[in-house]
Protein backbone atom coordinates (compact mmCIF):
# COMPACT_ATOMS: atom_id res chain seq x y z
CA UNK A 1 0.00 0.00 0.00
CA UNK A 2 1.41 3.51 -1.08
CA UNK A 3 0.84 6.42 1.71
CA UNK A 4 -1.87 8.01 -0.88
CA UNK A 5 -4.04 4.59 -0.37
CA UNK A 6 -3.99 4.94 3.04
CA UNK A 7 -8.01 5.73 4.34
CA UNK A 8 -7.65 9.05 6.78
CA UNK A 9 -5.52 10.31 3.49
CA UNK A 10 -8.04 9.50 1.22
CA UNK A 11 -10.65 10.47 3.03
CA UNK A 12 -9.09 13.96 3.79
CA UNK A 13 -8.42 14.59 -0.23
CA UNK A 14 -12.13 13.30 -1.11
CA UNK A 15 -13.67 15.51 1.02
CA UNK A 16 -15.11 17.81 -0.89
CA UNK A 17 -17.72 20.42 -0.87
CA UNK A 18 -21.01 18.36 -2.08
CA UNK A 19 -24.33 20.27 -2.20
CA UNK A 20 -26.29 17.39 -3.59
CA UNK A 21 -27.99 15.11 -1.62
CA UNK A 22 -30.17 12.07 -1.99
CA UNK A 23 -33.34 11.43 0.57
CA UNK A 24 -32.18 9.35 2.47
CA UNK A 25 -32.08 9.73 6.14
CA UNK A 26 -28.93 9.12 7.85
CA UNK A 27 -29.40 6.38 11.02
CA UNK A 28 -29.17 7.69 14.61
CA UNK A 29 -25.84 5.64 14.91
CA UNK A 30 -23.88 7.56 12.10
CA UNK A 31 -25.73 11.12 13.26
CA UNK A 32 -24.65 10.50 17.09
CA UNK A 33 -21.04 9.05 15.97
CA UNK A 34 -20.30 12.86 13.86
CA UNK A 35 -21.51 14.49 16.53
CA UNK A 36 -19.32 12.58 18.82
CA UNK A 37 -16.10 13.15 16.25
CA UNK A 38 -17.28 17.02 16.64
CA UNK A 39 -16.70 16.70 20.37
CA UNK A 40 -13.17 15.13 19.47
CA UNK A 41 -11.93 17.97 17.91
CA UNK A 42 -8.99 20.07 19.70
CA UNK A 43 -9.65 23.12 22.22
CA UNK A 44 -7.23 25.63 23.10
CA UNK A 45 -6.90 24.79 26.85
CA UNK A 46 -9.43 22.43 26.82
CA UNK A 47 -12.54 25.13 27.14
CA UNK A 48 -14.97 22.82 25.25
CA UNK A 49 -17.03 25.76 23.99
CA UNK A 50 -18.26 23.70 21.38
CA UNK A 51 -22.65 23.02 21.45
CA UNK A 52 -23.94 21.06 18.30
CA UNK A 53 -27.57 21.35 17.44
CA UNK A 54 -28.44 18.51 15.05
CA UNK A 55 -31.53 19.26 12.81
CA UNK A 56 -33.02 16.73 10.78
CA UNK A 57 -36.88 17.82 11.28
CA UNK A 58 -37.82 18.69 7.47
CA UNK A 59 -39.14 22.18 8.17
CA UNK A 60 -36.44 23.28 10.44
CA UNK A 61 -33.80 22.97 7.47
CA UNK A 62 -36.31 24.53 4.56
CA UNK A 63 -36.49 27.62 7.20
CA UNK A 64 -32.92 27.22 6.92
CA UNK A 65 -32.86 26.92 3.50
CA UNK A 66 -34.66 30.03 2.86
CA UNK A 67 -32.83 32.20 5.80
CA UNK A 68 -29.33 31.25 4.48
CA UNK A 69 -28.18 32.90 1.28
CA UNK A 70 -26.46 29.93 0.12
CA UNK A 71 -28.29 27.38 2.04
CA UNK A 72 -30.30 26.34 -0.54
CA UNK A 73 -29.32 22.59 -0.36
CA UNK A 74 -30.94 22.30 3.14
CA UNK A 75 -33.80 21.63 1.43
CA UNK A 76 -32.53 18.11 0.34
CA UNK A 77 -30.43 17.40 3.29
CA UNK A 78 -31.69 14.86 5.57
CA UNK A 79 -29.71 16.10 8.43
CA UNK A 80 -27.62 19.19 9.23
CA UNK A 81 -25.56 19.91 12.32
CA UNK A 82 -25.10 23.53 13.80
CA UNK A 83 -21.67 23.85 15.10
CA UNK A 84 -22.44 26.75 18.07
CA UNK A 85 -19.56 28.05 20.77
CA UNK A 86 -20.56 29.29 24.64
CA UNK A 87 -18.34 32.31 24.71
CA UNK A 88 -18.76 33.29 28.26
CA UNK A 89 -15.70 33.08 30.36
CA UNK A 90 -13.08 34.19 27.26
CA UNK A 91 -10.94 36.89 28.05
CA UNK A 92 -11.88 40.21 25.59
CA UNK A 93 -10.91 39.58 22.20
CA UNK A 94 -9.91 35.66 23.11
CA UNK A 95 -11.55 33.78 19.78
CA UNK A 96 -10.78 31.02 20.76
CA UNK A 97 -13.54 29.19 20.03
CA UNK A 98 -13.52 30.11 16.51
CA UNK A 99 -10.47 27.51 16.04
CA UNK A 100 -12.20 25.22 18.05
CA UNK A 101 -15.56 25.57 16.25
CA UNK A 102 -13.87 25.38 13.17
CA UNK A 103 -12.00 21.93 13.95
CA UNK A 104 -15.14 20.62 15.21
CA UNK A 105 -17.10 21.27 11.69
CA UNK A 106 -14.02 20.20 10.35
CA UNK A 107 -14.14 16.82 12.11
CA UNK A 108 -17.88 16.37 11.37
CA UNK A 109 -17.19 16.90 7.29
CA UNK A 110 -14.56 14.11 7.10
CA UNK A 111 -16.12 11.71 9.36
CA UNK A 112 -19.38 12.00 6.80
CA UNK A 113 -16.86 10.99 4.01
CA UNK A 114 -15.32 8.25 5.77
CA UNK A 115 -18.95 7.19 7.25
CA UNK A 116 -19.94 7.04 2.93
CA UNK A 117 -21.59 10.66 3.59
CA UNK A 118 -20.75 13.90 2.15
CA UNK A 119 -21.47 17.30 3.03
CA UNK A 120 -21.15 20.76 2.45
CA UNK A 121 -19.97 23.59 5.34
CA UNK A 122 -22.33 26.89 5.54
CA UNK A 123 -20.29 30.08 7.24
CA UNK A 124 -22.99 31.63 9.42
CA UNK A 125 -21.14 33.65 11.98
CA UNK A 126 -20.07 37.48 11.05
CA UNK A 127 -21.79 37.19 7.72
CA UNK A 128 -24.89 39.33 7.92
CA UNK A 129 -27.89 39.08 7.70
CA UNK A 130 -27.19 35.32 7.74
CA UNK A 131 -26.67 35.33 11.18
CA UNK A 132 -29.83 37.35 12.34
CA UNK A 133 -32.16 35.27 10.03
CA UNK A 134 -30.79 32.09 11.33
CA UNK A 135 -30.43 32.47 15.20
CA UNK A 136 -34.44 32.53 15.99
CA UNK A 137 -34.69 29.55 13.84
CA UNK A 138 -32.58 27.79 16.16
CA UNK A 139 -33.67 29.43 19.36
CA UNK A 140 -29.77 30.24 19.92
CA UNK A 141 -29.70 32.58 22.91
CA UNK A 142 -27.30 35.78 22.67
CA UNK A 143 -24.83 34.55 24.33
CA UNK A 144 -24.21 31.90 22.30
CA UNK A 145 -22.47 32.13 18.40
CA UNK A 146 -23.36 29.95 15.57
CA UNK A 147 -19.92 29.59 13.58
CA UNK A 148 -21.25 27.08 10.71
CA UNK A 149 -23.49 24.86 9.86
CA UNK A 150 -22.70 21.68 7.87
CA UNK A 151 -25.19 20.34 5.57
CA UNK A 152 -25.00 16.44 5.51
CA UNK A 153 -26.56 13.24 3.92
CA UNK A 154 -25.22 10.70 0.94
CA UNK A 155 -24.21 12.70 -2.11
CA UNK A 156 -26.15 13.05 -5.44
CA UNK A 157 -23.52 14.31 -6.87
CA UNK A 158 -19.46 13.20 -7.23
CA UNK A 159 -16.40 15.37 -7.53
CA UNK A 160 -12.95 14.11 -8.06
CA UNK A 161 -10.56 13.83 -4.95
CA UNK A 162 -8.14 16.85 -4.38
CA UNK A 163 -4.75 16.27 -5.62
CA UNK A 164 -1.43 18.13 -5.68
CA UNK A 165 -1.09 21.58 -4.18
CA UNK A 166 0.09 25.14 -5.22
CA UNK A 167 3.90 25.11 -4.93
CA UNK A 168 3.71 28.88 -4.93
CA UNK A 169 1.85 28.96 -1.63
CA UNK A 170 4.35 27.00 -0.01
CA UNK A 171 7.65 27.92 2.02
CA UNK A 172 10.46 26.44 3.47
CA UNK A 173 11.62 27.52 6.76
CA UNK A 174 10.81 31.25 6.15
CA UNK A 175 8.78 33.53 3.99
Amino acid sequence: MTIRENQVIKTILGRRSIRKFTADPVSPEIRDLLVECGFAAPSAHNRRPCVFIVIEDRKVLDDLAEAHDSGKMLRQAPLAIAVCAETAGYPEGDRAWVEDCAAALENILLAARALGLEGVWLKVMDRHPRNEKIRPILAVPDSVEIVGIAALGFGAEQKPPYEGFDAGKVRFNRW
